[in-house]
């Protein structure tokens, strides 16, 4: 019985799926991106016990100071200009002495030149040197942790 009126045969009505998949595969994607990952403890873990004594050799510590007018200094080395990098990497050898791998430490001033630091970290590199580090003090505004 066709209570409308009209002959037409009915379509069965479609569902693309296609823009859904889009549209969650993005939101997908942004939760991926933005979630953080947090280790939380939910097992209760004993660690075991070790009587080892601690070490008692620290590596080698080879300080290099260097100031504002671009001097550099080598642990109690008198101070010097720079003229190359071959030659403060060798400088650097001879503050090491049979130490295997030192730990350069760069005490620079705040005022001194970005230059005169990748010098330092050069020569560190060419003396076969890995670990550096900078020395720096604490703000007296900054809140201590």
């Amino acid at each position: 019985m066709n209570l409308r009126g009209d002959n037409r045969s009915r379509d069965d009505p479609e569902i693309n799926f296609i823009p859904l998949i889009d549209v969650l595969l993005v939101i997908l994607i942004f939760l991926m991106v933005t979630t953080t990952y947090q280790r939380i403890a939910e097992l209760q873990i004993t660690l075991p016990e070790a009587n080892a004594d601690p070490a008692k050799q620290r590596p080698r510590e080879i300080n290099v100071g260097l100031d504002a007018q671009g001097r550099y200094k080598i642990e109690r080395e008198p101070t010097f200009t720079f003229t190359t990098v071959e030659a403060l990497a060798d400088l650097l050898k001879r503050a090491a002495g049979d130490t295997k791998d030192p730990i350069i430490i760069i005490n620079a001033d705040a005022q001194a030149t970005h230059q005169a630091v990748v010098h330092v970290m050069e020569a560190a590199r060419a003396a076969g040197f890995v670990h550096i580090t900078f020395a720096t003090q604490a703000s007296p505004t900054a809140p201590r942790k």
